[in-house]
């Protein structure tokens, strides 16, 4: 029997970049109200980021605004601090963990096997939702894209592609997905690994990925999937490095607020199915 894609009790939920921060905060919003009840701790990791002091008090308002008893900002730089019992013990007791976004490599390179990095993993089997923008929404997977040209990117080699933080199985994140037309890199990754869902996130979009493998659309933004598992044929097995790929059958779905998809089963979920799945949560 095939094991689940994603079976913890928590939530993760990825974001396509450049989600609200400063008005309705709509996204943020969905976030928040996934973590475990009566626990309203959020902990932001600033560590992909670039410019942490100016992303960390945005979040920390952000969450405060939609009622975080506590926000604590953890801008862990190198691998010594990934390893500080203090930085765990904040994540241990945080309903929410959240991902800023910046550069994928280093939260893999600063984290990968760290006892931070275990410690997100294990709150989110025990029910803590476990969120990421851009970069640290890549960064999910147990496979990760970290480059990739978006202009023409359907050629053999042309997405780099390396091991993430492993928090979900056979989906491939991309983000910024149309804003800077990524369709090719996805197109690419699903040749080569037909098994593996590709998820593209549009700006200010996001999914929330429910226990047992079901994908929830939410924000104003779009949700691109392609579906490569029943490839009727392509020759990248034949070329040669950066040669053009062809493929044959490759499904693409747009998905909007409030729809879904069922990963295990392949099937595209419209607000009613997705509500009648969902027991208790409202599809909009």
């Amino acid at each position: 029997m095939t094991p689940p894609i994603f079976s913890a009790s928590g939530h993760l939920v990825a974001i396509g970049g450049a989600e609200d921060r400063t008005s309705d905060l709509e996204i943020l919003k969905k976030v928040f109200v996934l973590a475990p009840e009566g626990n309203q701790e959020v902990a932001v990791i600033a560590t992909a980021s670039g410019i942490p002091d100016q992303v960390l008090p945005e979040y920390e308002a952000a969450f405060f605004r939609l009622g975080a008893s506590q926000v604590h900002c953890l801008d862990i730089r190198d691998r010594q601090q990934a390893t500080d019992a203090e930085t765990v013990r904040l994540i241990e007791q945080s309903g929410t963990i959240f991902f800023t976004g910046g550069d994928q490599l280093r939260l893999t390179n600063v984290l990968g096997g760290s006892p931070v990095l275990t410690a997100i993993r294990k709150r989110l089997e025990d029910g803590a939702v476990v969120a990421g923008t851009s970069a640290g929404a890549a960064a999910m997977p147990g496979t990760m894209i970290y480059n990739g040209s978006a202009a023409d990117a359907l050629r053999k080699g042309a997405v780099n592609m390396t091991f993430g933080l492993g928090f979900v199985d056979n989906l491939i994140i991309d983000s910024h997905f149309l804003e800077r037309g990524r369709f090719t890199r996805l197109m690419e990754v699903g040749a080569s690994n037909p098994e593996h869902l590709g998820v593209g996130l549009g700006e200010d979009a996001g999914v929330i990925i429910h226990p047992h493998g079901i994908l929830e659309a939410i924000g104003p933004g779009h949700v691109i999937l392609i579906d490569s598992r029943d490839l009727a044929s392509s020759n990248i097995a034949d070329l040669a490095m950066g040669e053009p790929v062809a493929v044959e059958h490759m499904i693409l779905h747009a998905l909007v607020s409030g729809h879904g998809y069922d990963i295990d089963a392949r099937r595209y979920l419209v607000a009613d199915e997705l509500s009648a799945i969902l027991p208790g949560r409202h599809a909009q």
